[in-house]
């Protein structure tokens, strides 16, 4: 899976309270998810992002509160993949749970600005800033981690499993 696009870049300790915050988690519906993705952290991130857009940012993305919704926000607003020096543990989990690809890359973490426009190749775990002709490698995602991304989340990728005979449905 290869995906392009715009950078949006973010510093260290983005919680998931800034993600999405709680006075919409009365909804599950993404599309009023993503709406209000990252509106207390950037304002005006909605009307900026566009699909195939990624997320850039520092240390313990995700942090905070283990909503699931802020995946789903994210990715329903329409951004491939988050690229960051590290994530909380859970929103690790959460991302690779409903399908949104998520990439360990410090170096490119560090030198991307926001406007810069980026190529992630999620099978090779490289991070190409295209804007300042520049390319990591970030952690590779493991075969099976890459088919439920591919699969567009857990769930959907049991269920194709599960269909098709495989093992361990």
């Amino acid at each position: 899976m290869i995906f392009e696009g715009t950078a949006h870049k973010y510093g260290r300790d983005v919680d998931t309270d800034v993600i999405i915050p709680a006075r919409y988690l009365n909804t599950h519906d993404p599309d009023e998810l993503a709406a209000h993705c990252m509106e207390d952290i950037d304002g005006d991130f909605i009307s900026r992002v566009r699909p195939g857009d990624i997320i850039v940012a520092e240390e313990n993305f995700g942090c905070g509160s283990s909503r699931e919704q802020a995946p789903v926000a994210i990715k329903a607003a329409g951004v491939s993949c988050v690229v960051a020096t590290s994530f909380a543990r859970i929103f690790y989990r959460n991302a690779i749970n409903i399908g949104l690809p998520i990439l360990v890359c410090p170096e490119a973490a560090r030198e991307t600005e926001s406007g810069d426009l980026l190529r992630v190749d999620l099978e090779k775990g490289e991070v190409v800033n295209l804007t300042k002709s520049k390319s990591y490698q970030a952690d590779r995602f493991p075969e099976f981690m890459q088919e439920i991304v591919a699969a567009g989340g857990l769930m959907n990728h049991v269920k194709k499993r599960k269909q098709s005979g495989g093992a361990n449905a």
